[in-house]
């Protein structure tokens, strides 16, 4: 029998399986020297006999975890030479070779082996094996220290684990012109023993003790010094190894990132009428990272163009769009160009922009320059779309999903050229559409944006101990889109299977396995160390418990040894051996079941377990209590909204046993701590559970469940709880038909909360209601709580509409139901009329027209415009004009034949595509008087200094004149260039011309001017402006006090260059931080000042001419006779204030 099994045990199993060579171990051949037979039995110890001593280390010992140990391949023989393999676990190669040197080392000392076969000392130096030379012992110890060259582990290694990532690579942008010449690529793993690192380039080995590597190692990091583009940029992985196995982290590149200048090449001027719109290319220059951000400059750093609904930058290209250029963007625009990669910026060469006047300024339809192309998102990551058109008036731009509803989490910008999605779902993929609209026309585009994803682990690997010949399998899979592809790494290398089963696992398949996960948006790692072991059962980690169990109640004694095979289980109760009978039950896992506990069950109970390794036992108390019972139940209760009511609980139990009281609601547990401001516990005795419930909610109706749980059993008992309240939200509001002014709406009926529904109010809220919400009218006025349709009526035609439902009770009224599904009423002919139609005026032959237009909600339906007709006051035929635009507020009829200031009659109406509204009370205006006929004459003009002048002129005869215009340039500029201009009313004949030069001729003229445009210009007017006054400042050079007098004297000023001469000298006395001041007047260069009385006064002393007053020096004067110093700068206040702090 024991020899059986013997058999059975030793059984050999395959080196290899399912294809998997054993980590860490070495294929050796031994040729056994005479006499060595108990030097193997001393190393493999176990029996007499090589052959078990081999397996019986081969395999494991008892209560030991070796991963590194597997089988013969055969089975060695004894008393025979022989020549055979076997596989020998990394500590087996280094324990063997150790002791083998020493046990040689001491026979060639004494000169014998001291075995049984006692073979002579001189036998040891010449042993010949089958086939091949004579060798001496130390050949032989030269062939077992090669196994020393194999990695060893010191630790022990059923306490070791293999490498685990902590730090992986990163993708690496290396700017060119870094100033830190070298790149860090982070590797660390945590491992027992330590990991060892190594890092592959492109799946080459790389080197690091190359005599010319910039490669070095850090711990695990690899730093690269002085970066070469031309040899370290590639795909980058890591490799952390110890005696469990090897792993391989995430692929990552290093990429060297630049960003070039913009090219030299002057820029070419752009020339854009006002009115139309511009386009100005930025031409990014080579740059990497594809990534950039775009802002322009005007004239000069740091004037950034401002981004409205005009102005926009594609941050896809570069450029910079106008919708529509006006005069202001006339300038020099320059792009800058930015990558965040390499924190650096680039501008290029300076673009003219040069607007071109045009009168009157055109319209032009609305034209889309930016549309966005089929899109890839991510799941969960934010996606931006952009739209900008050109047009004049500037377009508006509107987005909508042809599909279905934007996502919620969207946001538009940049006055609508940006559609921003947050963390993207796969419903938000679709057909997207902007629309850019303005009166003059509409233009669309639409492309689609697909979502996929990156891959994600829906179930992947992690790490197990196995026991040995066990059926085991590896899962892993993973989401994404497009779905993932699955491959597997064995200590770093690839397998081509797809996926891991074991149908009897060996110790070979001990080791790090990776499960990897890969499609075109990336790759995803599990990592994993599977561990085979073999043991006899022990209960060192998982001794039986002493357990309580109450009477009547079910107990499991849990016997949990760890064991490899599975042991066989058996129990007893003393000294009784246990068997399945229809209390007792030994279930699958060796635990021990009993049903309908009594006292009798009451001893001590122990678990015996065996397996082929050997066998053990573990014993435990059980100790019977009595059993926890209910003896006050909840009763169910129904109360309303706001009140308070007390759910009642009590229980009987064990007195040893500590009892406690939980409430649940609908299954889930009540935690009276958060929810105080509901639940309250109330304090009366151990044995009582009482729950009271506060201010009570709807949400607050449900199956209240009382437990009462000791450390060993638990009772439940049950009640319902009704909340009377308010109803709830309808539901599933929706459009059944419309009409222009109505429209039939469905609900369903939302909870009634235990209260009957007594009536519902319909709302309704439109574009125009800026998200208020309008009570409607429906039909019948009052709509039943039994009823779930009504019509809504008095709306207005092809208005856009949100419709919901409120409900109410007796007991007040609910939440409103989500809003319907936005629906237009149908189209209906107009029946607003514009208002305020007037007009007149205008230039000559002119007749203008204009009204108030219609707000856009009175539209009524599509293709909206006017029907202007007016007519002379006494004809007969109405002339009528259709204008497309929905927001025309004037027409201007021209007409060569029209006498101005003539009596027309005008009236204006609305259209749409149905058909023409009514016509708006009729006006009175007058066309258009004549410009006036004659020039005005000027009768004098004079220069009054060097900067200003004056003119005067004759006034018309004409009535029809509004005021004049006066025109003044230097005669040498144009007349166009430099022009200033100054206009007065009809009754005035005289004005001061400004901002003049110093001693320079203009020539001025004057013109008439009314509404319909100027008249001719006089005859040009000269007129010289007065030389300069003085540049220099009188210089102070003496002050004191005479009496109450002040005396000021200061150096006459000399006139230089073309300047006007001194005509004397004023003098200005004023209170500091006043505006009050006295003037004096002299010709001489001093002056006697009345002396103040207290505060601060500045004298100003400047010099007079004709051409005006000079430049000013000034000085302090403190009240009271104490003359002040000369003022000094701020900056040198400060520094004096400094200077008296320091000393």
């Amino acid at each position: 029998m024991m020899e059986q099994r013997r058999k059975k045990r030793w059984q050999p199993v395959p080196a290899e399986q399912e294809g998997l060579a054993p980590p860490q171990l070495t294929a050796i051949t031994l040729h056994p020297i005479p006499g060595t037979g108990p030097l193997l039995r001393h190393f493999l110890p176990g029996s007499s006999a090589p052959r078990d001593a081999v397996l019986s280390r081969c395999e494991h010992r008892e209560g030991h975890t070796d991963g590194r140990i597997c089988p013969l391949q055969k089975l060695l023989r004894n008393g025979h030479q022989f020549q055979e393999e076997i596989w020998l676990s990394v500590r087996q190669q280094m324990m063997f070779t150790t002791v083998l040197m020493i046990r040689l080392a001491r026979c060639q000392a004494n000169g014998k082996l001291g075995g049984p076969a006692n073979v002579p000392s001189a036998e040891l130096l010449a042993v010949t094996p089958p086939g091949g030379p004579r060798f001496n012992i130390m050949l032989h110890l030269t062939l077992l220290l090669h196994l020393l060259v194999l990695p060893l582990c010191f630790a022990d290694e059923a306490t070791g684990y293999g490498p685990v990532f902590e730090e992986q690579p990163v993708q690496t942008i290396y700017p060119e012109e870094s100033p830190e010449a070298k790149i860090t690529m982070s590797c660390r793993a945590r491992a027992n023993p330590p990991a060892t690192y190594k890092w592959m380039l492109e799946g080459r080995d790389i080197d690091m003790k190359a005599q010319s590597s910039h490669y070095r190692l850090v711990g695990g990091n690899l730093v690269i010094s002085n970066p070469i583009k031309t040899e370290h940029v590639g795909e980058y992985l890591c490799l952390a190894s110890n005696l469990h196995g090897t792993i391989i982290s995430r692929k990552a590149s290093v990429q060297f990132g630049y960003l070039d200048l913009f090219s030299s090449e002057e820029r070419e001027s752009v020339y854009v009428k006002e009115g139309q719109g511009a386009v100005l290319l930025c031409a990014p220059p080579p740059h990497f990272p594809a990534e950039l951000s775009f802002r322009w400059i005007l004239n000069e750093f740091p004037t950034f163009i401002p981004l409205d609904k005009r102005r926009f930058v594609s941050q896809i290209t570069g450029n910079l769009y106008i919708s529509k250029v006006d005069s202001s963007d006339s300038g020099n625009y320059s792009c800058i160009a930015s990558s965040q990669s390499i924190s650096k910026s680039v501008f290029s060469n300076y673009i003219p922009l040069v607007p071109l006047a045009e009168r009157p300024i055109r319209k032009y339809p609305a034209d889309l320059k930016v549309k966005f192309p089929d899109t890839i998102a991510l799941v969960g990551h934010n996606i931006t779309l952009e739209c900008f058109a050109l047009g004049n008036p500037v377009p508006e731009i509107r987005w909508k999903k042809l599909d279905g509803q934007i996502p919620p989490n969207h946001e538009v910008r940049m006055a609508g050229a940006h559609l921003h999605l947050y963390n993207v779902q796969f419903e938000d993929g679709g057909s997207y559409q902007c629309e850019a609209v303005n009166s003059r026309g509409k233009d669309y585009h639409a492309a689609r944006l697909s979502v996929e994803a990156f891959p994600e682990w829906v179930q992947h690997i992690s790490s197990s101990e196995k026991d040995l010949g066990r059926d085991y399998t590896m899962s892993c899979k993973a989401s994404g889109k497009p779905e993932p592809s699955i491959r597997w790494l064995i200590n770093g290398e690839p397998s081509n299977r797809k996926d891991m089963r074991f149908s009897s696992l060996a110790f070979g398949n001990s080791g790090m396995y990776q499960c990897i996960a890969e499609n075109h948006h990336g790759i995803i790692y599990a990592n994993a160390e599977l561990r085979v072991y073999a043991c006899a059962p022990t209960f060192k980690h998982n001794p039986l418990k002493d357990l309580m169990a109450p009477k009547n109640g079910r107990v499991v004694i849990e016997c949990r040894p760890k064991a490899a095979p599975k042991p066989t289980f058996s129990w007893s109760k003393g000294t009784e051996l246990l068997s399945n009978s229809t209390r007792v039950f030994i279930l699958e896992d060796g635990s021990l079941e009993i049903l309908n506990v009594t006292r009798a069950d009451k001893g001590r109970y122990t678990c015996f377990a065996e397996n082929d390794r050997g066998k053990a036992n573990s014993t435990g108390d059980l100790l019977v209590t009595d059993s926890t019972k209910i003896t006050l139940a909840p009763a169910n209760a129904d109360v309303k909204v706001g009140e308070t009511i007390a759910m009642q609980c009590a229980a009987s139990h064990d007195t040893t046993l500590d009892i406690t009281f939980i409430w649940s609601l609908d299954g889930r547990v009540i935690d009276l701590h958060k929810e105080s401001q509901h639940y309250e516990r109330t304090l009366n005795g151990s044995s009582n559970g009482e729950l009271l419930i506060k201010n009570v909610h709807l949400k607050h109706t449900g199956r209240y469940t009382c437990t009462a749980q000791t450390p060993i059993d638990n009772m439940t008992a049950s009640a319902h709880l009704v909340v009377r309240g308010p109803p709830g939200a309808p539901g599933g509001v929706r459009v059944m038909n419309k009409t222009d002014k109505s429209v039939t709406l469905q609900w369903s009926r939302g909870a009634d909360n235990h209260n009957p529904i007594t009536k519902y109010t319909i709302q309704y809220r439109d574009s125009f209601s800026k998200d208020v919400w309008k009570n409607a009218t429906t039909s019948p006025a009052d709509v039943e709580g039994n009823t779930e349709m009504t019509t809504v009526a008095d709306l207005i035609p092809w208005i856009e509409y949100e419709f919901r439902v409120i409900a109410t009770s007796t007991l007040g009224t609910g939440e409103p139901s989500s809003p319907s599904h936005k629906e237009k009423t149908l189209e209906a002919i107009p029946v607003v009329a514009p208002s305020d139609v007037g007009g007149g005026g205008g230039t000559s032959r002119e007749l203008t027209i204009t009204w108030t237009p219609v707000q856009p909600q009175y539209y009524y339906g599509p293709n909206f415009g006017y029907i202007v007709a007016f007519k002379p006051h006494d004809g007969a035929e109405w002339k009528r004009v259709t204008l497309a635009d929905p927001q025309a507020k004037h027409y201007v009829h021209k007409d060569a034949a029209i006498p101005a200031s003539t009596e027309f009659q005008v009236k204006v109406k609305a259209f749409n595509s149905r058909g023409e509204g009514p016509f708006s009370l009729t006006a009175i205006i007058y066309s258009a008087q004549d410009a006036p006929s004659e020039a005005p004459v000027i009768v004098d003009g004079k220069s009054l200094s060097a900067t200003e002048g004056t003119v005067r002129w004759l006034h018309l005869a004409q009535s029809n004149i509004d005021g004049y215009q006066v025109k003044y340039w230097k005669s040498e500029e144009d007349s166009e260039g430099g022009t200033q201009r100054v206009v007065v009313s009809a009754n005035e004949n005289s004005t001061r011309l400004e901002g003049m030069k110093a001693f320079s001729y203009y020539l001025v003229e004057v013109r008439a001017y009314n509404s319909a445009g100027f008249g001719p210009a006089s005859e040009p007017f000269q007129i010289l402006t007065k030389r300069p006054p003085p540049s220099r400042a009188p210089k102070i050079i003496g002050k004191k006090i005479k009496g109450d007098k002040l005396y000021i004297a200061w150096e006459m000023v000399e006139p230089i260059g073309n300047e006007a001469s001194i005509n004397g000298y004023k003098v200005l006395y004023r209170r500091q931080g006043h505006t009050e001041n006295k003037l004096f007047v002299t010709n001489k260069e001093y002056i006697n000042l009345p002396l103040p009385e207290g505060g601060n006064w500045v004298v100003e002393v400047r010099a007079f001419t004709e051409g005006g007053d000079g430049a000013v020096s000034q000085i302090y004067v403190t009240g009271g006779g104490v003359l002040a110093a000369p003022a000094l700068s701020l900056l040198s206040l400060l520094l004096l204030a400094l200077l008296c702090l320091n000393l």
